[in-house]
């Protein structure tokens, strides 16, 4: 849970350096924070990848086939199910309760629900918490911490102290699916179907850098089904 912790100090950092710093981060300053953000989570991505791909030529090409077929069906399984909807009517709701904000009693609460919803609807930290319930501590959950923490940098001024209470649904949210995935780690390993996880995990992780770096506009929550259909694929194509 290393990296679920590490999220959460991301989160607080920011908020502290929101109560510091009433300005968020300049816009000069951003191309080359996302640079660094994209070209962290790209590398973090492809070894992932990399790590679920082994054995000799036919092997590897097997085991890439079986990661395209399993972003495929997920695809076609997310899209039937709305999950990109759904995450959508998510930011929808929490860009519309900064469009209508007001200086009552309300904002309080209204800082907590925006920063959480924010924080647990992000893709990547499912991604994350996945690898480190099968793998141990994921990197990606670094990418996640300082996302998570410029979010915090921005509400503090606005929300005040709610914003550190995101941390407590962040934790338990992205902690329950860590402990799913540690749960079922000894029968994925057992049946050797964990590397067919990572590979589709580590592209999933590299689509986040080309939204990260806006070179691609990708529906991530639609692929999360590809996570659970490959190691499925995998057990049945033997």
């Amino acid at each position: 849970m290393f990296g679920v912790a590490i999220n959460a100090v991301g989160v607080l950092a920011g908020g502290i350096m929101g109560s510091l710093k009433r300005a968020p981060i300049s816009p000069a300053d951003e191309p080359r924070l996302k640079v660094f953000l994209g070209a962290a989570t790209v590398l973090i991505g492809l070894h992932l990848t990399w790590r679920g791909l082994n054995g000799s030529f036919g092997s590897v090409m097997k085991q890439l086939f079986i990661v395209l077929l399993a972003l495929s069906l997920g695809k076609f399984i997310g899209r039937s199910l709305r999950l990109q909807k759904f995450s959508n009517s998510i930011g929808k709701y929490a860009t519309d309760k900064l469009t209508n904000l007001k200086p009552d009693e309300k904002r309080f609460s209204d800082g907590f629900i925006v920063a959480s919803l924010l924080a647990c609807a992000n893709p990547l930290g499912i991604f994350a918490a996945v690898d480190e319930g099968l793998n141990g501590f994921s990197g990606a959950f670094l990418s996640k911490a300082v996302m998570d923490g410029l979010v915090a940098l921005s509400f503090k001024p606005i929300f005040g102290w709610s914003v550190f209470l995101a941390i407590i649904p962040l934790v338990a949210w992205q902690g329950t699916i860590v402990l799913l995935a540690r749960y079922w780690q000894p029968f994925l390993a057992q049946q050797e179907l964990i590397n067919s996880i990572n590979a589709t995990n580590g592209l999933l992780i590299f689509c986040v850098s080309l939204i990260i770096l806006n070179l691609k506009k990708i529906e991530l929550a639609d692929y999360l089904p590809s996570l659970a259909m490959a190691p499925i694929i995998t057990y049945l194509w033997r």
